[in-house]
């Protein structure tokens, strides 16, 4: 159990994190299509929006992995996710044909988002760049 206690906040932090940097890095190697995708949205300035987008996802992913600020990522990264799953996931407003995949979708972003409250609220565990649970 000591094996788990230590470890185990390391391990949790890499696996949520690796979606966000995964994506960070996804969106700066296809920028052109992140922006056209965020247009497709109708927001405004979607270019800002983009590299916002990456500064939070790749950013917050890599301070959660190290758990530097883990709390601070963590909160900026749930904040995301939850504008994320409302805008860019909302099932009950798109065609029949696409309700299943779009609810896949927001329901990961929930589950993504309590994994992220966890953090907000108990910190980045033993291991991290901090030295301690924040």
């Amino acid at each position: 159990m000591e094996y788990l206690n230590r470890f185990g906040p390391l391990v949790g932090r890499i696996l949520l994190a690796t979606i966000f940097v995964l994506s960070g890095i996804g969106k700066v190697m296809g920028f052109d299509g992140t922006v056209g995708y965020i247009a497709a949205k109708a927001l405004p300035m979607p270019q800002i929006l983009a590299i916002a987008t990456i500064v939070i996802e790749l950013g917050g992913g890599l301070m959660l992995v190290a758990g530097w600020k883990a709390r601070a990522a963590a909160a900026a990264l749930l904040v995301f996710t939850g504008v994320a799953a409302f805008v860019f996931h909302a099932f009950w407003a798109v065609p029949p044909e696409e309700v299943a995949m779009q609810r896949i979708q927001f329901l990961k972003n929930l589950a993504i988002m309590g994994g992220l409250l966890y953090v907000t609220v108990y910190g980045s565990g033993p291991i991290s760049a901090s030295g301690d649970r924040e």
